[in-house]
């Protein structure tokens, strides 16, 4: 005979093994589909600064600044006017999107650089639609040194992580990206 402990734990077991196999078939629905959609980025205001970092040293350290121009009506596949659709990118497995624009070079000391200049969480059930026009970096462009001014290769690519509910967080970069340079000299104007 089983007890009543006994008979507890067999339906649990069951019910637990249940739920992961369910889970699994979740994740496998969604494990093989394309995130990938092309991107326009433009930038229309370049210009580099020599300001003193006093969070490190005392050095002076070059700041690049920069007005982005994030062209999301040409980012993603449904198109209308200046609007983007993200809704294509939900689906019952993607509880929200991280988005966010990096700009990449390569100085003399490092040879790989990344920054962070902007980021946006989109929740699902939120509006998806995001029109962004002459929006300015969020996130300061630092470089650990003079290796902005007159640099001639900055590139800036658009990317997302797909928070799902159950499986992988890929992280999905956009088709195309921008390319820019930062003047020879430094302004004195004020950013």
């Amino acid at each position: 005979m089983h007890s009543v402990f006994g008979r507890g734990n067999a339906m649990a077991a069951y019910t637990l093994s249940v739920l992961a196999g369910l889970t699994f078939c979740c994740f496998l629905s969604t494990v093989f589909l394309d995130y990938r959609t092309p991107a326009t980025i433009n930038t229309r205001q370049v210009v580099v600064k020599s300001i003193p970092d006093y969070s490190a040293s005392r050095e002076k350290n070059d700041l690049g600044y920069q007005s982005v121009l994030l062209l999301f009506s040409l980012i993603f596949v449904a198109i209308l006017n200046c609007c983007t659709h993200l809704t294509h990118l939900f689906n019952w497995n993607v509880k929200q999107l991280f988005l966010y624009v990096t700009a990449e070079y390569q100085t003399p000391s490092n040879e790989f650089n990344q920054v962070v200049l902007w980021d946006k969480i989109i929740l699902r059930g939120e509006n998806a639609v995001i029109d962004l026009k002459n929006i300015h970096a969020k996130y300061y462009f630092w470089d650990d040194g003079n290796g902005l001014k007159g640099h001639k290769n900055v590139t800036l690519t658009l990317s997302w992580n797909i928070i799902p509910n159950a499986g992988l967080l890929p992280n999905v970069g956009a088709i195309g990206s921008h390319s820019f340079s930062f003047p020879p000299e430094y302004t004195t104007s004020r950013v």
